[in-house]
């Protein structure tokens, strides 16, 4: 009897990058998962190169230059840091 994959192969990413208001990953599967950017504060505080300094794992996504890790499970349940808030919200 075979145990499941503690990393599923449909969800590795392939590919990931950081437009203005969203971190966006490509998985094996073909699904993008896209969460908002405010939801990692380092990440929303981050110049767009460091954003776009990404390295594929293989469950997730890190950025060296922010030292920032994102899992691919977590991004799929919709986790966000405790005390992100949404920019409307911040002042």
């Amino acid at each position: 009897m075979s145990s499941p994959s503690l990393y599923p192969e449909n969800e590795r990413p392939v590919e990931a990058w950081c437009d203005l208001h969203n971190v966006h990953v490509r998985l094996a599967d073909g699904r993008e998962v896209i969460t908002p950017l405010w939801w990692y504060p380092s990440l929303y505080a981050a110049t767009p190169a460091q954003r776009n300094n990404i390295e594929l794992m293989l469950a997730g996504v890190h950025w060296p230059d922010v030292d920032e890790d994102l899992s691919i499970r977590g991004m799929l349940a919709g986790w966000k840091y405790p005390q992100a808030k949404a920019p409307e919200k911040a002042a």
